[in-house]
């Protein structure tokens, strides 16, 4: 029988953890979240519908008919496609499973259409029936209405089962999975305001999205007032993202499965949807991004010339720029390479640099990132720069800000603060921040490596050879009266 308590933090954590340690041997861990998090979006909205139902009946003096309708429920679900429907299935409960989930998605397809995934959930061979029994019956323990977890607990919980995937699977994770403190600078840096649009071209599993939400929570601002989009190539994270919106109590947002480079999503009557804030951690070096169709592009983003083929980057900044609308602000994480690499690389910084649209850049410490030790930057665009920061661009190296650690390294709260009032105060601060005058950018060729912009003075403590001659002398004499102390010992210890 399903727990009726309210469900704390922890309590959550364990229990998806354990699910996943369900999974463990015939699932291979970088899959777990093709099958658990469905499984949980599942029970949660059929917990939900009974929750609605039970309060329609109440309402209604027990009207079975009345507590049906459409209009109690955020969700509908058909007959047989219950969760207590496949509970008590014992036979091809695979089967019961992708039935249950293909009926949902079709009774509510302007929300949920696609919402679970493609996993094969009837393939016997990877999950048996009962192992699919075992996991429904761990699912069932907690009762997942809204009165017994919260909208944000269950969110909370839900990023925590995010993270441990990222953890279990390391190199893999980085297409799914920035680090939390990552995302935090750049929504610190992005300050989203209330009732401002949010978009993010390569959201994942929506990490970037809910963080602008927190950032609104945590100023008491009404967060609700966000409008969220966010695009996807990889069916699995995209599905996860909706889930993740709903699960933390989200309603105005539209995430799109498609390939952003090649398709983008979002359009007005007039062109490519504009947005207040962009954001995002694109795949790191694209190969095979689309640059065939970049030099006439259809959706008018070649803005600053062509990227090479076998590299992307330039081609998500310049997609970004082309999102911001007229006050837009963006952040993004790339690859160093980006700053200094050469030929048409650098035709596009130039014209970027031009429009004068760059404010920040900020070099981060190594290996922060799963799946790849290289360092990365951020970079901050403004389509109105304050009067003060025009034809001028902030420099931070900020690549001690981390705490070293075994197998990765991390950017801790306090390393995120010192970078953000860096940021905020576009002050020179020695060997780690400069302010530079476009003149000076002109003159390295639109060369953006920080190294040549912050210089590192190395404090010199070394002693004078007079000093160190004298240093030399007098541990010598010490080392002198020791020995002579030493013998003395060593003959009273013998006689």
């Amino acid at each position: 029988m399903s727990s009726k308590s309210k469900i704390t933090q922890s309590q959550l954590e364990q229990y998806l953890s354990k699910a996943a340690w369900i999974l463990k041997g015939p699932v291979d861990a970088s899959d777990f979240k093709v099958y658990i998090f469905p499984l949980l979006f599942f029970k949660r909205i059929s917990d939900v519908y009974d929750e609605e139902f039970a309060l329609a009946m109440a309402e209604s003096d027990g009207d079975t008919e009345y507590a049906s309708l459409p209009e109690f429920h955020r969700f509908v679900i058909p007959e047989g496609c219950h969760w207590k429907t496949v509970r008590e299935t014992t036979d091809n409960v695979g089967l019961a499973i992708e039935k249950a989930l293909r009926g949902i998605e079709q009774a509510n397809q302007q929300y949920l259409y696609g919402i679970f995934g493609d996993a094969q959930w009837s393939n016997k061979s990877k999950l048996s029936d009962r192992l699919l029994i075992d996991l429904i019956e761990h699912f069932s323990q907690y009762e997942l209405s809204n009165s017994n977890v919260e909208a944000d607990i269950l969110g909370n919980a839900y990023e925590y089962l995010i993270k441990h995937f990222a953890d279990l699977t390391n190199k893999k994770a980085g297409e799914f999975y920035t680090p939390r403190s990552i995302v935090r600078l750049l929504d610190l840096i992005l300050d989203p305001k209330a009732s401002e649009s949010v978009y993010d071209p390569a959201c994942g599993t929506g990490g970037m999205l809910l963080e602008c939400v927190d950032h609104l929570r945590e100023k008491e601002e009404d967060y609700r007032t966000l409008k969220l989009f966010g695009q996807e190539k990889n069916l699995t994270s995209s599905a996860i993202a909706r889930m993740n919106m709903f699960l933390h109590g989200m309603e105005d947002f539209k995430i799109v499965r498609e390939d952003t480079l090649r398709n983008p999503a979002f359009f007005t009557s007039d062109g490519l949807q504009k947005f207040d804030c962009v954001i995002a951690n694109p795949p790191f070096s694209l190969k095979d991004w689309g640059a065939d169709n970049w030099t006439n592009d259809p959706y008018g983003r070649n803005i600053a010339g062509v990227p090479p083929k076998g590299n992307g980057d330039m081609a998500w900044v310049q997609h970004m720029i082309s999102s911001m609308n007229d006050k837009g602000r963006m952040t993004v994480v790339l690859p160093h390479g980006v700053l200094f690499r050469k030929a048409s690389e650098q035709r596009i910084r130039k014209a970027l640099l031009e429009m004068d649209l760059l404010e920040a850049v900020i070099g981060l410490g190594p290996n922060i990132f799963y799946g790849t030790q290289l360092a990365a930057c951020v970079l901050v665009f403004k389509k109105q720069k304050e009067t003060n920061k025009q034809n001028k661009i902030l420099f931070i190296d900020a690549s001690d800000q981390i705490r070293v650690g075994r197998a990765q390294n991390f950017l801790e709260k306090e390393h995120v603060q010192q970078i953000f009032d860096w940021y905020r105060n576009f002050q020179n601060v020695e060997n780690y921040v400069k302010v530079v005058d476009m003149e000076q950018i002109k003159e390295n060729d639109y060369n953006l490596n920080i190294p040549l912009y912050i210089d590192k003075i190395i404090e010199d403590n070394l002693p004078s050879v007079e000093e160190a001659m004298q240093q030399l002398k007098e541990a010598w004499e010490e080392s002198q009266v020791a020995e002579e102390k030493f013998k003395i010992l060593l003959n009273q210890h013998l006689s």
